[in-house]
């Protein structure tokens, strides 16, 4: 097989990214090694930024969002038994939007496919080769046989344990930080405790009140990293999801049918560069986030927006400028992501080599973000996402005056 850009990967980094080019006049093709099914049911990330609400709108994958995702316009921070709305809206007049991520990856599975868009489900001996030459080759077995793809370009959108990220592992330095607890998540029938997620700090530990419907929710407890969530019983989830909420709350706190649940590691991890040769990192094969800032998926696709326009250009002009400066732009918006992460999670959980002192100067801390209109914008414009204009004003001076990909005209509109 012939293609212009090889994709591994089909989650929302490697099929955002397939469909970007698919409107630029780029072909690619997406191999995944799950099936279709498995991708469209594994529960991910929920929450997506303002920004991305207007790109998923703009690019024609928003239909299904309009009507059924959950829009927020803040959060509510619990904490000395009171809960504080932050406002986005009213703050820095932009919201977020709950809306799973097997969802997103169902309409843009969906779109793919009715463009003609070649998706190669269940591929098995994946390898990437020759990624320092001018013709990179994505080998595989598919149904059987042995394939190879031939390409200008590989985008390695496999995730943390795909294989893209060790094909180049030899030129990248690691920066890692593991946290010393993790999250017990459970998905249950109920109805929600309030309208907006509630990010409550405790002395027990730390506990966010999500949804996904008017029916389901998504409920995370802090815990040890290595907890077995099978010696959590329905009633004690239960019991210690009340014992964290502030008392006016906790008198809303529904009950219902437990579904599913597991313990979620917390971690921080960048590697730079993120690109090698012909070979291009996006997404979780590059950075991963630990989730009280819910930037796992939103960088994923600014990622690719980057990408995209880069391998664009190229293809309009045979210009390198954006492919050389693809690293070093997407890895300015990664770390302030990691960074509004890392303040969250430190803010709002409890560590085992904490003292009374800390506790302590996390309320003051607490209070100051919740009372202090400028602390409360800071978290507004981190939590609803960083405008991309911010991080694209580079990338339009050098990108063609008149471009022909009509979708890239919504530029001013990321915001």
């Amino acid at each position: 097989m012939r293609t212009q850009v090889g994709i591994v990967g089909a989650g929302p980094a490697g099929l955002m990214l397939s469909h970007l080019l698919h409107l630029a006049g780029i072909d690619s093709i997406v191999i995944e090694t799950r099936s279709r099914q498995y991708c469209e049911a594994r529960v991910r990330a929920g929450l997506i930024e303002q920004w991305v609400i207007n790109l998923l709108n703009a690019t024609g994958v928003g239909a299904r969002m309009r009507k059924e995702a959950l829009f927020h316009d803040g959060i509510k921070l619990s904490f000395n038994d009171e809960l504080h709305h932050i406002d986005f809206r009213k703050l820095v007049r932009r919201g977020v939007a709950i809306y799973g991520q097997q969802e997103i990856v169902k309409d843009l599975n969906a779109r793919r496919l009715a463009d003609g868009g070649p998706l190669l489900f269940e591929a098995e001996a994946v390898t990437i080769e020759d990624i320092e030459g001018t013709q990179p080759k994505i080998h595989f077995r598919h149904r059987g046989a042995s394939q190879m793809i031939a390409c200008d370009f590989v985008a390695g959108c496999d995730g943390f344990h795909g294989i893209s990220r060790p094909s180049i592992g030899k030129v990248l330095t690691g920066f890692d930080r593991e946290y010393p607890f993790g999250w017990l998540g459970i998905l249950a029938n109920a109805k929600p405790v309030d309208d907006e997620l509630i990010y409550a700090y405790h002395e027990r530990g730390f506990a966010l009140f999500s949804v996904r419907s008017d029916h389901v929710v998504r409920y995370y407890l802090q815990c040890a990293p290595d907890e077995d969530a099978g010696k959590w019983s329905d009633d004690r989830i239960w019991s210690e999801l009340g014992a964290r909420l502030p008392e006016k709350a906790r008198k809303r706190l529904k009950t219902g049918k437990i579904t599913e649940k597991g313990v979620t590691a917390m971690r921080s991890f960048v590697c730079e560069p993120m690109q090698h040769g012909r070979l291009f990192l996006a997404g979780d094969s590059a950075h991963i986030v630990p989730p009280t800032g819910a930037k796992g998926m939103n960088l994923a696709f600014a990622d690719v927006c980057v990408l995209s326009q880069a391998l664009t250009q190229y293809y309009k002009s045979k210009r390198e400028t954006l492919l050389k400066s693809y690293s070093a732009t997407c890895l300015r918006r990664i770390w302030q992501g990691q960074r509004f992460s890392w303040w969250m999670t430190q803010m709002l959980h409890r560590f085992s080599s904490a003292n009374d002192f800390d506790m302590r100067r996390q309320l003051a801390e607490l209070d100051y973000v919740a009372n202090s209109e400028a602390a409360s914008k800071a978290l507004a414009e981190n939590y609803s996402g960083l405008p991309m204009d911010r991080f694209l004003t580079e990338l339009r001076k050098a990108a063609p005056k008149r471009p022909a990909i009509r979708p890239w005209r919504i530029r001013h509109s990321l915001k």
